[in-house]
């Protein structure tokens, strides 16, 4: 076996086309995520194929190239950049004396890096332990199943036994405690349900300058750099808009290509900003020739997050490298779809945050509420909100009322009995149901105000 380096490590890159020659891009990509994750790229191999070769993924010729590239440049590492069955990435490491990881491995890697919080660290962890699970090689012999006398037997299982099994435990064991943090996460969730304070959460490409952007809104000193994946565990700050509308923003990581799914499973919990957000941000680098496919991926991450249906805006980031001057574009009904802004350089930002409170604002519904003599908490985080239009107090000691909220969150307190909605003012409200308006306390049912 070959000695695994643990510092240092000189990688030499590997990228195939298939049915077409290698996009720059990619390999730039490619030569990103090898930096972030500390790697130093010394030689680079690429290629063009029509499928995937069942040993090696490349072909032997091109396997032998790899290898003498590796050796020309005294590379410790060979990173490719395409998904590897266990049995290529073994052959591959046998074949060039070198350890090999693939595209998912190296995204791993550099999450691993980046986790800081506990939960982060834990979804990590999980995902890693499932991705290697089925690549368990043989790293000693001395226990394996034995037959003979006295002295001779072994403990009862082989190497690869023991591995699985412990593998195994440490997985129960991490998910479990996720599924604790997750039921904590839930309980916490259904607590700001009652606080009626939109949310935005910025989502994107990797390094489209979402942190920078989240810097510029909100004067949080988050971490900026000029590398992917710069930050995984999200941010929140509460941030108030022109005109008083408080919100809550959030910095979210950033997707990129063929994401693995071992982190989009894994990290469906730190995601919950972006699928229970009011409003999302999708921030796309305007510099970048590849935006439209970029934009394209990460709508396909939304998707399987389940926050496609979500309401965004999209920011087009890094005008200054364009020349541009910052704008907003509306679409046929005079609704703001994208905004032009460079947040490195704060321009446009007062654009946006008008575009921002203007689409919050025509999500919004003005409602009539009756909250119990018991529900002052609620009415104290109205008030604090600053959502509340009028108030009558009646003779129960229960109280009214008339408030001006988006959508969603009249949605969430209806399905809360903290409160009972009585009236709505909406002339588009056919699409809800009649019954109470998903109402969670039993009442006579929501009218429209007049």
């Amino acid at each position: 076996m070959f000695e695994r380096p643990r510092s240092g490590e000189r990688a030499v890159l590997v990228r195939l086309g298939f049915g077409a020659a290698v996009d720059p891009e990619d390999l730039r990509e490619l030569e990103q995520l090898a930096r972030s994750a500390g790697a130093h790229p010394v030689a680079t191999v690429i290629g063009r194929r029509e499928r995937p070769d069942p040993r090696f993924f490349m072909g032997s010729g091109k396997a032998d190239e790899v290898r003498d590239a590796a050796i020309a440049a005294s590379a410790d590492v060979i990173l490719v950049d395409h998904a590897l069955s266990p049995s290529q990435e073994r052959n591959l490491e046998e074949h060039i004396g070198r350890r090999v990881l693939d595209r998912n491995s190296l995204i791993l890697d550099i999450f691993a890096q980046r986790a800081r919080s506990f939960e982060g660290k834990l979804e990590v962890e999980l995902a890693q332990l499932k991705h290697i699970a089925s690549r368990l090689v043989r790293g000693w012999t001395h226990l394996e199943r034995q037959k003979g006398g006295i002295g001779l037997r072994g403990p009862g299982e082989t190497q690869l036994e023991t591995d699985r099994r412990l593998i195994g435990q440490r997985v129960r064991v991490l998910s479990k405690r996720l599924e604790k943090i997750q039921q904590q996460r839930e309980t916490g969730r259904r607590m700001r349900a009652e606080i009626p304070v939109p949310s935005i959460a910025l989502v994107g490409y990797t390094n489209a300058g979402k942190s920078t952007l989240f810097r510029a809104l909100t004067g949080a000193a988050a971490y900026v750099a000029d590398q992917l994946f710069a930050t995984l565990d999200p941010t929140v700050r509460r941030i108030t808009l022109p005109g008083g509308t408080p919100v809550v923003v959030a910095d979210t990581v950033g997707f990129i290509r063929a994401l693995p799914h071992e982190l989009v499973a894994a990290f469906q919990s730190t995601l919950t900003e972006a699928r229970e957000a009011t409003l999302l941000l999708h921030v796309i680098d305007a510099s970048d020739a590849r935006r439209d496919e970029h934009m394209a991926q990460v709508d396909a991450v939304l998707a399987d997050i389940g926050a496609e249906g979500i309401p965004q805006i999209l920011v087009y980031n890094k005008v200054d490298r364009l020349e541009l001057a910052p704008r907003i574009d509306r679409d046929a009904d005079g609704r703001v779809s994208a905004v032009w802004i460079s947040a490195a350089q704060s321009a446009g930002l007062a654009d946006l945050e008008k575009a921002i409170t203007e689409r919050l604002a025509r999500a919004t519904r003005r409602a009539r509420l009756s909250i119990p003599a018991s529900g002052g908490a609620l009415r104290s985080r109205l008030y604090a909100a600053r959502v509340v239009r009028d108030e009558h107090s009646l003779e129960d000691g229960s109280i009214e009322l008339t408030v001006e909220l988006p959508m969603l969150e009249l949605l969430a307190l209806a399905r809360s009995t903290a409160a009972r909605i009585l009236e709505i003012a909406d002339d588009e409200l056919a699409c809800v149901p009649a019954e109470g308006f998903l109402q969670s306390a039993p009442f006579s049912g929501a009218t429209r105000l007049r």
